[in-house]
Parts: structure tokens; sequence; C-alpha cells
């Protein structure tokens, strides 16, 4: 069983990108579960058909600490397996507690069979401390990808997100498979994102192409795999699945400095300015 953490900058796009992703490996006959990481609790959505999952949070509060598995458990595209975290009441407690609680329910409760080939974790935006950290930190992850794009935040966010990778690296056991590229179509895009991988030691391991299909997919509650599966976004995503399930490079990240990574920028991102 493999288990891998998606990390990104808010609002890149990284919930997407897992569920496609997530839904080209289970359409290739892998067994998954998503575990989502987010308050929002939108990670398995396009996975359910649009189905607002009750979280583990919001289960334990109604219920208390006597549940079973299947009332945070539910089937999805092609029998995924998903699971919703959520979150405190806005404005109480810390939202990375849900994380923390979900992964030892899961434990406790046996979710971990031995018959997944994967185990996904989708974890919120560009935050690496606290409760959002627990599955580099504490090695619940072996593979971390990073989703990025050609926009100097993006890029940002993940060069921290590589320092959260480097510092857990020995006692967690984390390495950092690849960058995923989830383009915006900024200049010199493909070259940049390339060029970032390599600079703090990792790779590009996909570069996935911006198209409104993946727009229309969400809009009918599915993934580009499920509401097309013969569109050419749909063998994008089959094609960073493959690349994920055949990779053998991880590695111990080396971020870059701040004025490196915005050097980075200017001799790819800006070329011509």
């Amino acid at each position: 069983m493999r288990q891998i953490a998606i990390y990104g900058k808010g609002g890149i796009g990284k919930s997407t990108t897992t569920q496609n992703t997530v839904a080209a490996l289970a359409e290739a006959g892998n067994k998954v579960m998503v575990v989502g990481c987010d308050p929002k609790a939108d990670s398995t959505r396009l996975l359910l058909n649009g189905m607002v999952q009750k979280t583990v949070l919001d289960t334990l509060r109604d219920e208390g600490e006597d549940i079973e598995l299947e009332d945070i458990l539910k089937p999805g595209f092609k029998n995924t397996l998903c699971v919703e975290s959520g979150g405190p009441e806005p404005g109480v407690g810390c939202a990375g507690r849900g994380i923390i609680t979900s992964i030892n329910m899961l434990e406790s409760l046996g979710a971990y069979t031995d018959d997944l080939d994967y185990v996904f974790y989708d974890v919120l935006g560009d935050v690496v401390c606290g409760g959002f950290a627990m599955p580099i930190r504490e090695g619940k992850a072996q593979e971390i990808y990073i989703v990025a794009s050609g926009e100097l935040m993006a890029l940002y966010a993940a060069n921290n997100i590589a320092k959260g990778i480097q510092k857990y690296a020995n006692s967690g056991g984390v390495r950092l498979g690849g960058i995923i590229c989830n383009s915006r179509k900024v200049d010199n895009e493909l070259e940049l994102l390339t060029n970032f991988a390599k600079e703090i030691e990792s790779q590009l391991i996909h570069f996935v192409p911006r198209d409104n299909i993946v727009q229309r997919a969400e809009i009918n509650k599915k993934t580009v795999i499920d509401f097309d599966p013969l569109a050419d976004q749909a063998d994008e995503y089959r094609a960073l699945a493959k690349n994920i399930s055949e990779n053998d490079m991880f590695v111990i990240p080396k971020p870059m400095t701040q004025d490196r990574l915005e050097e980075l920028m200017m001799e790819h991102g800006f070329l011509g300015l």
C-alpha cells in the first residue's frame, strides 16, 4: 500500500487534480482510499458525484465515539473509498486536529486494509504546520507530490512545502516524489516548472494542460475520467496516474532561498520583459 499526500497552494486545483488522478488509478483496477484533509470537505465530491459527505468530526460531534467505519467511509467512483476529515466550527479550535482525529479513527476502525493499493491525503493549501503537517511529520504518507503552476505564489508555496518535507524527512521518512504542474498558461510555464523541480533536486512528474472540460466536468459533479473518458484531458490524468504509479525517484528536496526563487522566475518565467 502506497500512502501519498498531495500538497499545494490554496486554489491551485489540488483537490481536482487529486480526484482525477485517483479516478484514473481506480479505472485501471487499483483500490484507492482518499482522505480529505481540508475543513471545506471538498476532496471527494467529484468521486461521489457531488454527494455532500458527512465529515469525521461532524459524525463524532453528532454521534459520539461509538461509530462504525461505514459512518465515515463512503464508496465512490469505481469503488474508491472516500473520507472527509472536516474541521471545527468557524472560529473555534484548530482545523488541523480534524486530520489527526480522522487518521487515528480510520486506523482504529481498520480502514487500512491489505487490499488497498493507494491511500491519498488531499491536504489543505500550503499549510505545513500543526495538524496539517501530520502526513509529513508522522510518516503517514511516504510520498509527497506538490501541485504548482508558473505563478510566483504557487512556486513560493511549493518551495515552503519542500522545506517542510526536508525538515521531517529523517524523523518521518517522507520523500518528495515530484512536482505536478496544473497549468495556468503562464509564459514559459513548462520550462519554468521543469527547472524549478530540478533546482530543488526533484522532477516534474507531469504537466497537466489547462482545459475547460475540467470545469464542465465539475459542474456535472464528476471527474473528467467519469464525465468524458475519451477526452484528451482524461488521457492527461491517466498519464499522471501512470507516472505516479511507475515513479521511482523519491528525494529529500533542497529548497531555494527566496532570492534564488525570484531569480529563477526572472530567468525562465519572464523572458523578454
